[in-house]
């Protein structure tokens, strides 16, 4: 970690917080942005925008009550996708959160900030799979055995692809620990930053 204990970007970055499903990533933003979890819209940092999936979540509660689960699950990533895109196009940086690791997934995040000409940059927030169960349970969301057995697989490809040197689709990738994520304070946008920095995991 920096002596400053923040994380340096350059301008109009997109950031995106991953991790196994639990592991903490909306923590993490409630804490560095003061979230309250009940938004329904992005929250303004600035130049930056604070999107986490909740947000969406929150903004179609109740109101698909009657789709099937796949369905309203959908609907909020998309509503999620669509605002990440929204705010690059406007000019901000973004912070986003993003469950998992599914390589699709983030190859799109990678597309949609090459579309706008902007650095895509990942924070991995890496936990035992038993932590992130304890998270899932914590909130009151529980992925299916199955699912979280997948997430894990590819998160352990994930992990090991970013420590052997590798960002994958983004200008760089980031690796916390639950200590690391504890000691950060901040992310920091500014010109001081070259694109592909920082490098390889902090832990």
């Amino acid at each position: 970690m920096e002596s400053d204990e923040a994380l340096r970007y350059p301008p109009g970055s997109l950031v995106v917080f991953t991790g196994l499903p639990g592991a903490g990533k909306s923590t993490l933003l409630t804490r560095l942005y003061g979230l309250t979890g009940d938004e329904s819209e992005p929250v303004a940092a600035g130049r930056v925008r604070v999107i986490d999936s909740r947000q969406s979540r929150n903004r179609w509660a109740g109101r698909l009550v009657w789709a099937p689960k796949p369905v309203r699950t959908f609907v909020v990533y998309v509503g999620h996708v669509t605002r990440i895109g929204r705010e690059l196009a406007a000019g901000h940086a973004v912070v986003a959160h993003n469950r998992g690791a599914w390589p699709h997934v983030l190859h799109g995040f990678a597309w949609l900030a090459r579309r706008r000409g902007r650095p895509f940059h990942l924070i991995l927030l890496d936990v035992e799979p038993r932590t992130a169960l304890a998270g899932q349970h914590a909130r009151g969301r529980v992925v299916p055995a199955a699912t979280f057995d997948r997430h894990s697989r590819r998160w352990r490809r994930l992990v090991a692809q970013v420590r052997g040197g590798s960002p994958g689709p983004a200008a760089s990738a980031t690796i916390l620990d639950r200590a690391a994520a504890d000691a950060l304070r901040a992310l920091v946008f500014d010109d001081m930053t070259a694109v592909g920095a920082p490098h390889g995991p902090v832990e």
